[in-house]
């Protein structure tokens, strides 16, 4: 082959390679969400069958707990979740309610499921450390689609095209319900 062909053909050769495809994963991999503190502000809109609700949520995640307001329009909290090893506590203006998991907490007294204990890996677009999953990832390596516990999680924006980059736009949706959350700002 002549010198002049060889640098031609590694050249197309470069050309021609197509971007990687979206990719399944069902191995998992450990995280150190539990170990990373963080917090978040945005706003959180929810769907459930017919009814609608929207608020603004401030959620500070430390090692072992989580603490989650529900602010109304004018920033007064609505609801506080904290959730701790001994239990969960939901508090509105005029109600304090206690159990052993937000999840089903959150069902009795607000008529949703809030799935904290999976969602503070799945905000951070990881899954959880326990159960099976499956996630898909676009052509930056960023989570775009996450299945587990029989969630279905999408991610449609992030904070930049880096594939550690924080997601700002997260839909989940499980059985008639869908819970949009926005995020305005992070500390990590």
């Amino acid at each position: 082959m002549s010198r002049r062909v060889l640098p031609l053909l590694l050249l197309l050769a470069g050309c021609v390679s197509m971007p990687p495809e979206p990719r399944l994963q069902s191995v998992v991999r450990p995280t150190q969400a539990e170990q990373t503190p963080f917090s978040l502000f945005g706003r959180v809109i929810v769907r459930h069958h017919e009814e609608r609700s929207s608020s603004s949520v401030r959620w500070v995640h430390r090692i072992g707990t989580d603490e989650v307001l529900l602010l109304g329009p004018l920033g007064q909290t609505v609801a506080r979740i904290h959730r701790n090893p001994e239990g969960a506590v939901l508090d509105t203006a005029s109600e304090h309610h206690a159990g052993k998991d937000v999840d089903v907490l959150t069902q009795q007294m607000l008529g949703w499921r809030l799935p904290l204990s999976g969602l503070r890996y799945w905000v951070l677009a990881l899954p959880a450390p326990s159960g099976t999953f499956e996630v898909r990832r676009d052509g930056n390596g960023q989570v775009d689609w996450l299945s587990q516990d029989g969630w279905v999680i999408r991610y449609t924006r992030y904070a930049a095209p880096l594939p550690d980059s924080l997601p700002l736009r997260i839909t989940l949706q499980r059985d008639g319900l869908e819970i949009q959350l926005l995020i305005d700002e992070w500390e990590i």
